[in-house]
């Protein structure tokens, strides 16, 4: 069953949260990360994109990143832009777009929860990506970001949720250059959530899956150096903002390739009987759209070549039959000839980057389910990279997790 643990929040004061609220680390680039932090010294982009505040050409796991991470975090919490909460709360998260809202807990998950498989995975994870946020984490004594976990939703929880929402004002109201909202409510009534969640057999990692990774091995290396045992300090502990499964929207994960040649290219419509379209988007799982020279086209994916749950995800196909036998695609985590284009940007991005010459051809994709995401992660099979983008994102800078 699993286990919630209420934590002292840091958050900004409400009139501050426009001035520190930004994008996750993982959605930008370095470059991206100094363009959104001109002109912005307090957001949170200088704690989690640190490498912006020294010069030019830093590597990104540079020892002086690290410490200006941690520098710029402890600025920020002895500012006044920041307070810390008295007292351990649950805090209400709720993103808000015109046509799609989503509410969830924000609180923080058991280290012993990851190890052990309550919560459970679908993603490989990459040594050099743990060892950056392992390394971030360790330096800062503080976990900056949270991770979006998903659960099979219940009465009692969505119960608690909604008394919280509808008898309170949210604390921090803010809305984003994207034109999502994001408003957070706290409640110091804590148990009837914590009672609620250890009802529940599994959470879900739906994006973070690095950081609950990072957040372990620095649990296992201060339980060994403060010789703790687990579950008994702070650190054993890492925030995460956990959303019921029918409120998740996952859009598609596109893919855009180089050196495709005109020869390459005819043979896969060929073989998989592709035929022009007018339309951009797949409508309906074991299809995609493909864009080459100023057309589209649409195609069916061939069967999966075994039973597993993974084998059967439009990505999997996609990679086993076509990206890795026609171009040469072995590691798509790797390789130089393929990049990912998240849904959110739409298919003008995908015209956009091979009308431009950058790429030869994208292939727009079908998105994944949630259901497809649970049901491999409950079968211990592994997605493969750039399956899900899930939508709209959480906010860093609103919440954090000091130990």
């Amino acid at each position: 069953m699993a286990i919630i643990h209420p934590f002292k929040g840091w958050l900004p004061k409400p009139e501050k949260a426009d001035e520190v609220a930004s994008v996750p680390y993982d959605v930008i680039s370095t470059e991206e990360a100094d363009e959104m932090a001109k002109d912005k010294p307090f957001s949170f982009l200088h704690v989690i994109r640190p490498e912006i505040d020294l010069p030019e050409g830093t590597a990104f796991n540079d020892e002086s990143v690290y410490e200006k991470g941690a520098e710029n975090l402890k600025n920020l919490l002895r500012s006044d832009l920041y307070e810390q909460d008295s007292k351990s709360a649950i805090y209400i998260y709720q993103l808000e777009t015109d046509d799609h809202t989503q509410t969830g807990v924000f609180t923080c998950a058991s280290v012993e929860d990851y190890d052990n498989d309550v919560i459970l995975k679908h993603e490989l994870t990459r040594p050099d990506k743990e060892d950056d946020r392992t390394r971030h984490i360790l330096t800062q004594e503080a976990h900056a970001e949270p991770v979006m976990l998903t659960f099979k939703d219940t009465e009692d929880i969505a119960f608690h949720i909604q008394k919280v929402t509808m008898t309170s004002e949210p604390f921090i109201e803010h809305t984003g250059d994207d034109g999502v909202t994001h408003k957070i409510w706290k409640s110091f009534s804590t148990v009837d959530f914590v009672k609620g969640f250890s009802n529940i057999e599994n959470l879900y990692i739906a994006d973070g899956h690095h950081r609950c990774k990072s957040a372990s091995r620095v649990a296992e290396m201060l339980r060994n150096k403060r010789k703790t045992f687990p579950g008994e300090s702070e650190f054993e502990y890492f925030p995460v903002v956990l959303f019921p499964m029918d409120q998740m929207r996952i859009l598609p994960y596109n893919r855009v390739l180089k050196n495709v040649s005109d020869e390459t290219f005819d043979k896969l419509v060929e073989k998989f009987g592709a035929e022009k379209t007018t339309s951009k988007e797949p409508e309906q799982k074991g299809v995609i759209n493909l864009y080459y020279k100023g057309d589209w086209w649409e195609m069916n994916l061939p069967e999966a070549k075994d039973d597993k749950v993974a084998s059967s995800l439009d990505a999997a196909i996609l990679q086993d039959q076509i990206l890795n036998p026609f171009f040469n695609i072995e590691n798509p985590r790797t390789d130089k000839k393929i990049n990912f284009v998240g849904g959110i940007r739409g298919t003008k991005e995908l015209e956009k980057v091979v009308d431009s010459g950058k790429y030869d051809l994208a292939i727009s994709m079908y998105p994944t389910s949630i259901q497809e995401l649970v049901d491999v992660s409950d079968q211990g099979e592994l997605m493969p990279p750039k399956s899900t983008w899930f939508e709209p994102k959480l906010k860093s800078g609103l919440i954090i997790h000091t130990f």
